[in-house]
């Protein structure tokens, strides 16, 4: 392939511009796995109540695509069914006799795994 001198810059800016397409879509598909791999973590990892509602905080763990672009995508992951309780799970609370329930962690340790994860899927996308 011979590239004269005056197009050489076109031709490295369409080069990077190919290699930064194929970057964002396989980062993109990196975020959608980690995104629904870290609901999956939650449910599993989500305290189970008792009574008849028992297991509806467990199961309303969601996953959204909010925003999607050529080179960006944005989830958000939520309790649908009982997302009043997330954080009284989370750190604990006091009781209305007395005393306190201590806090079940299920949401930051899996937010800090699909940090790492992501990072680490992102790398291994931009070395290849």
């Amino acid at each position: 392939m011979n590239i004269k001198i005056d197009e050489l810059a076109d031709a490295i800016a369409l080069q990077l511009s190919q290699f930064k397409d194929g970057v964002a879509e396989q980062v993109k598909a990196a975020c959608t796995d980690v995104s629904n791999d870290m609901t999956d973590k939650i449910k599993a990892s989500s305290p189970v109540g008792k009574g008849k509602t028992r297991g509806k905080y467990k199961r309303g763990w969601r996953v959204k695509k909010m925003f999607e672009d050529k080179d960006n995508i944005r989830y958000k992951i939520y309790n649908a069914t009982d997302y009043q309780l997330t954080h009284l799970l989370e750190f604990g609370h006091a009781k209305t006799n007395g005393g306190r329930v201590e806090g079940r962690p299920h949401i930051r340790p899996n937010e800090e795994w699909a940090k790492k994860e992501l990072a680490e899927r992102i790398k291994r996308v931009v070395q290849q």
